[in-house]
């Protein structure tokens, strides 16, 4: 008998940011195993069945109501400028007893400004979150017992996660399909929808003014290049000479275009790609960390242990199909 799928429940408040709400039914619903069999079943819910007003002059049809979030295993509250989270920092009681029936243990998960919602609620108290950086200022008033990281793309704290504003939502689910079924699957989810398989979550919010005016001279070409010889050995001077720049001007340039230092970046792009051979390929540990560019195996197991609490062996059981 095949396993019962993950259940997500998306809670719509209106007015809803559209955009956000529709990233979880399309990513989540385009995660299939090697069979083509689907790994989730998302509903988009609201307190009420029926139609949810959208900031964007339409409205989504939510197919559930409230009881939807007492049978799910993740609940995903998209943006929202629903005003008693968004003026005050409460819940009003319709939204309070919907959300005290998510069972213990349940997985919060909140895009853009939803991190009002659950933090409303006291589920992100004590506990690191990010939201929309040009609300920032309005969350740490509402909400001063948040650890608000507005610089962030989004933020994993286990069973509560949270994203920055629109398409860091892309990245957030991108993430949780990793976290669950292993780079191979959210790499095919990320390739259908046409968007990049993985910006770290550390990367920063593209702020208006954190991203200087250059020429065009840019570090894409180098850090393309860089994907096709992670199994080399990179440092910044060889980067540098590929983008025909001294070391110091490519590494503020790459520091201003990614959010990360070439170093941070090429470490987790060398993490992404020794999962994927994990995943994919059937062969010694010892030869993955080479072609991933991390060198020994003790390395690989430092990083992997360091980023996901696993052994390259135990990743290799949890992500490999039988």
């Amino acid at each position: 008998m095949p396993a019962r799928r993950h259940r997500i429940a998306v809670l719509l408040l209106e007015p809803a940011i559209g955009f956000d709400a529709t990233i979880p039914p399309l990513l989540f619903g385009e995660a299939t195993d090697d069979g083509g069999g689907p790994l989730y079943e998302v509903v988009l819910c609201a307190l009420e069945p029926g139609p949810v007003r959208t900031t964007s002059g339409y409205s989504l049809v939510a197919t559930a109501g409230a009881e939807a979030l007492a049978g799910a295993d993740t609940v995903i509250v998209p943006g929202t400028q629903f005003a008693p989270a968004r003026r005050e920092g409460l819940l009003d009681p319709e939204l309070a007893t919907a959300l005290a029936t998510v069972p213990a243990g349940t997985r919060m998960v909140s895009i853009c400004t939803g991190a009002f919602v659950l933090a409303a609620a006291g589920m992100l108290d004590g506990r690191r979150a990010t939201t929309h950086w040009q609300y920032a200022d309005a969350f740490r008033r509402l909400f001063p017992a948040v650890e608000l990281d507005e610089t962030v793309l989004f933020v994993d704290e286990g069973a509560l996660l949270s994203s920055a504003g629109l398409a860091a939502g892309i990245d957030l689910c991108l993430h949780i399909i990793r976290r669950d079924h292993g780079a191979t699957v959210a790499n095919r989810v990320a390739r259908h929808c046409v968007v990049p398989a993985w910006r770290e979550g550390g990367q920063a919010q593209f702020i208006e003014h954190h991203i200087p005016e250059y020429d065009d001279r840019s570090t894409a070409a180098a850090r393309a290049w860089a994907l096709t010889h992670l199994a080399d050995p990179l440092s910044v001077a060889v980067l540098a000479a590929q983008a025909r720049m001294s070391p110091r001007t490519f590494s503020r340039r790459f520091q201003a275009e990614t959010g990360v230092s070439p170093g941070a970046w090429l470490r987790d792009r060398r993490i992404q790609r020794a999962r994927e051979l994990l995943e994919s390929a059937d062969i010694p540990v010892d030869a993955v960390a080479a072609m991933s560019g991390l060198g020994s195996p003790d390395n690989l197991r430092h990083h992997l242990r360091r980023s996901l609490g696993m052994s390259p062996s135990a990743y290799r059981r949890t992500f490999t199909a039988p």
